[in-house]
Order: C-alpha cells, then structure tokens, then sequence
C-alpha cells in the first residue's frame, strides 16, 4: 500500500529535472538554428549580389537598344538570355526566403516551448518565493526573455529580408541595390548581444565549458 501512494505522488525533483533538460536540449536546438540560419542567409547575399549585376547587366542592354535604332539579333537573344537567368535567380532566392522563415518559426516554437515551462514552474511553486535555479544562475523566466528577444529579432530579421527580396529585382537605381545588399549581409535587427545571449544560454546550460 505504501508503496503504491509513493508511486502516485509527483515529487519536484523529477518535474524540475525534466524542465532543466528541456532547457537544455532548447539552447542547443537555438545553436543549431541560428547556425543553419547563418548558413542560408550567406547563400542568400550571393544569390541576391548576383541578382543586382544581373540587373545592372540587363538595364545596360536596354539602354543599348534605345539608342540603336535596329538592335543585333545576337543583342535581343543575350538579353532573353539574361531575362532568364534572372528569373531563376529570383526562384532560388525565394526557395533560400522559405528556408528562412521555416528556421524563424522553429524558433517561435522554441520561445512557445520555453513559456510553458515557465507556466509549469508557476503552477508548480504558487506563491512561493524562493525558487531555486535549474542550472547555475539564471530563474527560468529569464530563459523565455532570451528566447522572446532572439525570436522577435530573427522575425524582424526576416521581415526585411522579404522585402529586399522583393524589391531586389526591380530596382534600376545601382546604389540601392548596394544598400539592399548592404542591409541583406548586416542583418541589423540581430544585434551583436544576440550571439553573447546565445552563448550565456549554452553556458548556463552545461553546453559551453564555464
């Protein structure tokens, strides 16, 4: 009997546990985000940079053929050519723009996940005070504030990169195409302290040697 109401009860320990290694496994799944994150938005600057000379390319054939009063048949086929070539560069980087907003909703996913640890954690403890931390330092609520602040950047993030994206290939002016590309490479909604936030989390979390 007695070991049948042991059995029933639902000690901290083990839900503590439980939510410390999802804690955990989240910081890696952030790492490995944000890497794959980084990885398609540098094929996503060559795809875009060979977006812009494309157009550069095709404007200056354009203009050729304004002031040529017959235009080479040699000169319309290149520029087909060069029409084409655009357009499956456009494709290539939606395909990268798609890879990217998957990444930006797994870490949504993320930051949901680590909210409803936190909720637990409330349940859990009510009214008191005192809550010991999972890991070294940081109260569980402070893993859903890093969470929300990267996932909220990465949004942004990409946000702009739709809309370079968009634009991208309709732009005449040589100089905003730099800018776009400039804006593409730099990402500025992703801070510089999102990356020390991502290394504190892997730190916190056992991942990174203290």
């Amino acid at each position: 009997m007695e070991a049948k109401t042991l059995g029933i009860a639902t000690p901290r320990k083990p839900v503590l546990s439980v939510s410390a290694r999802k804690l955990k496994d989240n910081a890696a799944d952030w790492h490995n985000l944000i890497l794959k994150w980084d990885s398609l938005s540098d094929k996503g600057f060559t795809t875009a940079s060979s977006i812009a000379n494309l157009k550069v390319s095709l404007l200056s054939k354009e203009k050729v053929e304004l002031e040529s009063s017959s235009p080479a048949s040699s000169e319309e086929e290149e520029k087909t050519s060069l029409d084409k070539g655009l357009e499956a560069l456009c494709e290539e980087l939606q395909a990268i723009l798609d890879g990217l907003t998957k990444i930006q909703m797994k870490m949504e996913k993320l930051s949901s996940t680590t909210k409803g640890i936190c909720e637990l954690e409330n349940y859990h403890y009510r009214e008191e005070s005192s809550r010991p931390p999972l890991f070294h330092t940081w109260p569980t609520a402070f893993f859903y504030e890093v969470s929300q602040r990267l996932s909220e950047a990465y949004k942004k993030e990409l946000l702009l990169k739709h809309t370079i994206g968009a634009e991208l290939a309709h732009t005449a002016d040589r100089n905003l195409s730099l800018t776009y590309l400039s804006m593409w490479l730099h990402q500025p909604y992703i801070e510089s302290n999102s990356k020390l936030q991502l290394e504190s989390m892997l730190l916190e979390t056992g991942h990174r040697a203290l």
